[in-house]
């Protein structure tokens, strides 16, 4: 009996998916409208000091939190930074990390792939920026009995998350950068999170400045990307327009 009632607290239970029916065309004008919008984000470096209200970020948040996770684990943390003393120690931490890995970490393939870039160890918008988003993935849970929970899938399940978290914002009209100064342990430290949780991504998050400009750089077309396996001669299904 009492392993009956053990099963029964630990079985699955179900809900009714909440569902919205689109008809075919309808549904490929709002994609092709989604991809139009993102295919104008940009990484940007020069940011504005505008404030951001707190809403906007805590709606990114909120979008990024409904990603896919292993085994629903929600293995990721955000923690918003506005305080400036404590941007301008992040900014002084990382640019100690960056400089190094300028001058002594990075082999001389890996900075010639960033010269298109233009970009260098000096990292001056982490001041100017009106919130810093640090995103940490939590390595394992605790309980509160402080036992060790395994998480699943961490890297691939906080990844999706950032991505969420940076439609979010060009969707509210703000811009970003992943910026990954490597080591990032200094963030663990600076913002006071345990040590089951990493640095994953550093999120400078505000809109871009009046003069703000980015490198010229190309993407990859779809047929670079995109491979249709299917069997010979099959006709894929298209959207098609009702005759009036």
């Amino acid at each position: 009996m009492k392993n009956d009632r053990s099963r029964r607290r630990h079985d699955p239970r179900f809900i009714p998916l909440v569902w919205e029916e689109i008809p075919c065309e309808e549904g490929l004008a709002r994609g092709r409208d989604f991809f139009h919008r993102m295919s104008r984000r940009r990484s940007i470096r020069d940011f504005s000091p505008r404030p951001v209200p707190w809403e906007m970020i805590e709606t990114a948040v909120a979008a990024a939190g409904t990603a896919p996770s292993g085994a629903n684990r929600q293995p990721w943390r955000f923690v918003a930074v506005s305080d400036p003393d404590l941007k301008r120690r992040i900014r002084i931490a990382a640019e100690e990390e960056e400089r190094k890995s300028y001058e002594e970490r990075m082999p001389a393939e890996w900075l010639e792939a960033l010269r298109p870039i233009g970009t260098d160890w000096r990292k001056p918008f982490l001041e100017i920026v009106p919130w810093i988003v640090v995103l940490f993935e939590e390595r394992h849970g605790v309980s509160e009995e402080g036992r060790v929970r395994k998480n699943y899938y961490v890297k691939e399940s906080v990844g999706i998350a950032a991505g969420f978290f940076i439609a979010a914002l060009h969707a509210m009209g703000l811009a970003t950068l992943t910026h990954t100064p490597s080591p990032m342990g200094f963030l663990r430290d600076l913002l006071g999170r345990p040590s089951n949780e990493t640095p994953f991504v550093l999120f400078p998050v505000g809109y871009p400045a009046p003069d703000c400009r980015v490198p010229e750089l190309p993407r990859k077309g779809l047929e670079e990307i995109l491979i249709r396996a299917a069997a010979e001669g099959d006709d894929p299904l298209h959207c098609r327009r009702k005759k009036e």
